[in-house]
């Protein structure tokens, strides 16, 4: 994984101190709220429902065993023994107080972390493919690509202010698992006719109150123009990007309202002035990110094991935890297993700090001293030799922290809603863990099979609701919490918005709505038929008469 390079490191140490200063006079009552608001966001620094929250940066959910120990830590010393997941692959701290954040950025800046552009309208910090580097069909490694657009990206004078926040990702496979089409930017890597490797680029997707899928503005950009690129697009939205309305200030808004085209054609026009200039990336510097993101040390044996195999045929239960939560390696003797952050009782998202301590040790011993975070709110170790799989698993189980249920409604996504977001408008976890109870028996749950299940608790959209095969929405009722269902949404290569059902169900009866869903769905769809296939073939008017008893 990347090193900070002293730069890096001076960068992130500076910062501390200035945001201990600006902490120390706010406290004083030197700088008045609404100035001290910019300042905290700028560090992630955000004011809950009930306290504090500090959104920590993991750039394209890269991590390593020592900072998730410093994670572990930072809970225990700072908050309440726990931290939540976040879609966006970074990791938050919901109780901390004001006065100690600054001690939290000190000890995050002595293993190579910070909150830096976690939050405010700036350029938030880059995602990618959770899989990334390991996968089969992958045109290449998109996490070197991520870091250059990070540490591009990272406290650039020029769109410190930007109209809104603004949300890059990185794919580098057709299996799109960075929903790059739904970003303000998605970079795609893709080869030209003559072989060479560059980007498709995609501009306006977002979700939120405005939900979008991203238009292609370029088809093919090559390596070394990727910044020059980014930063026509930025200019570009934030000389016409709205800053009289928060609600149509994202870029998704103006590419809306100019047409793909007329877009283009000013960010083309904007490039030809700077492609040539020093933000032109040489091979010699691609050469240097790429070199922090090689290969590790594979075993050149680990095919040859038969220990796997005979475990395989003998237990069954970590034979369905294979086939649920690992995942195909290009190296033979390897796969990738998601460690699903994912309890009956507990929120999606949300480790202890004993859990990330575990992992750390686990990684150190089985995953090359690497952790990876997903858009899923779970977690991978992505080169774990097979030898290696069933002594994993039982620890894992352990832990809590196996539980095979990656790609069910189980494996839902859900924002923290009324629980704790300011913004939220409707109760999140409660509902989770009536669909959870629900929906208990695997076996049903695999049969099923795949479902992307998302909930949010407001319109922000933080858990996906637009794209999920089933999304969630919780909504305000003369303060009583309600729920709206859409149905067919999709964030991969086939993205699509989920189109919404009907009129929204009240709290206690989200979960029986979803098993009138369901139950049709068991009835209706075709041989080999995944949920969101049938709601494609058959419309949402079969469902919504099952759900409201709608006569023809």
């Amino acid at each position: 994984m990347y090193v900070y390079s002293e730069l890096d490191q001076q960068l992130i140490d500076e910062r501390v101190v200035q945001y201990r200063d600006q902490t120390r006079r706010f406290l004083a009552g030197e700088i008045p709220d609404e100035e001290f608001r910019i300042l905290r966001l700028q560090n992630g620094l955000y004011i809950q429902r009930h306290a504090p929250m500090l959104r920590v940066a993991i750039n394209y959910g890269l991590l390593s065993s020592a900072q998730l120990r410093a994670l572990a830590k930072i809970s225990r010393d700072y908050d309440k023994n726990y931290a939540h997941f976040t879609t966006r692959q970074n990791i938050q701290f919901n109780w901390p107080a004001l006065e100690a954040v600054p001690d939290i950025l000190a000890d995050l800046a002595k293993v190579q972390m910070h909150a830096i552009q976690t939050s405010g309208s700036c350029i938030r910090s880059v995602t990618s493919d959770h899989f990334a580097g390991v996968v089969e069909g992958e045109i290449e490694d998109p996490r070197p690509w991520s870091e250059i657009i990070r540490q591009w990206a990272a406290l650039h004078p020029e769109f410190a202010y930007l109209p809104r926040k603004f949300k890059i990702a990185v794919t580098g496979c057709e299996q799109d698992r960075a929903a790059v089409q739904v970003h303000d930017i998605g970079v795609r890597l893709a080869r030209n006719a003559s072989g060479e490797t560059g980007f498709e680029v995609l501009v306006g997707g977002g979700l939120g109150r405005t939900p979008m899928i991203g238009k292609q503005i370029r088809e093919f950009l090559p390596q070394q123009d990727l910044l020059s690129y980014l930063e026509a697009i930025l200019r570009v939205y934030n000389l016409l990007g709205r800053r009289d309305n928060k609600y149509k200030a994202r870029i998704k808004i103006l590419v809306d309202a100019l047409g793909a085209d007329a877009f283009r054609d000013k960010v083309e026009a904007e490039w030809l002035q700077i492609k040539d200039s020093e933000l032109k990336l040489t091979q010699a510097e691609i050469d240097r990110v790429k070199g922090y993101f090689q290969p590790p040390a594979y075993a050149a044996d680990a095919a040859a094991d038969t220990s796997y195999a005979a475990k395989l045929a003998s237990e069954r239960d970590f034979a369905v935890w294979i086939e649920r939560n690992s995942f195909a390696h290009k190296v033979p003797g390897y796969r990738a297993v998601t460690i699903t952050v994912k309890g009956l009782l507990k929120a999606p998202g949300d480790v202890t700090d004993a859990q990330m301590d575990a992992v750390a040790d686990l990684a150190d011993r089985y995953n090359f001293g690497e952790i990876r975070s997903t858009h899923e709110q779970n977690l991978v170790f992505a080169h774990v030799n097979q030898a290696d799989l069933y002594p994993l698993w039982q620890q894992l189980t352990a832990l809590d922290l196996a539980r095979p249920v990656v790609g069910t409604i189980q494996d839902m996504i859900v924002c923290p809603g009324l629980d704790f977001c300011s913004l939220a408008n409707a109760e999140t976890l409660s509902v989770a863990r009536q669909i959870n109870e629900k929906f208990d028996d695997l076996d049903y749950l695999y049969e099923l099979g795949e479902i992307k299940l998302k909930m949010s608790g407001c319109i922000n959209a933080c858990a996906h609701h637009h794209v999920g095969h089933i999304g969630i929405l919780g909504v305000d009722k003369h303060g009583e919490s309600f729920y709206q269902f859409t149905l067919g949404g999709s964030s991969t290569a086939d993205a699509s918005l989920g189109k919404v059902l009907g009129r929204s169900v009240p709290l206690a009866d989200v979960a029986d709505t979803l098993e009138k869903i369901l139950a049709l769905f068991v009835e209706i769809r075709e041989e080999g038929e995944r949920f969101i296939d049938t709601v494609r073939r058959v419309g949402n008017q079969p469902f919504k008469e099952r759900v409201y008893a709608v006569a023809h």
